[in-house]
């Protein structure tokens, strides 16, 4: 049973040292700790560079046998209150 998740974020030594973004990837850990579940954002460096919060992106959950269980996607969308129907959706 799975009552609590901790989300962490692996940051990678690229991005520590030259401040760039690159794909996030992600530990999905139960409340002991262990790792369930793990986490790679797909994206290209142009989304993470020029509409880094707002980029699209696919965000793949996979268990720990690497069998994706959840795909995440979010497509590229406006976030202005002059076209609220093109808000952020995942």
């Amino acid at each position: 049973q799975l009552d609590q998740i901790i989300i962490h974020q692996q940051v990678e030594l690229l991005e520590a040292i030259l401040g760039t973004e690159t794909s996030s990837k992600y530990e999905i850990k139960n409340a002991l700790g262990q790792r369930v579940y793990f986490a790679e954002e797909e994206n290209g460096c142009f989304d993470r560079r020029l509409c880094s919060p707002l980029r699209a992106f696919t965000i793949s959950i996979a268990d720990n046998a690497g069998r994706e269980v959840i795909r995440v996607i979010r497509p590229l969308r406006c976030s202005s209150c002059c076209f609220p129907c093109f808000l952020q959706q995942v």
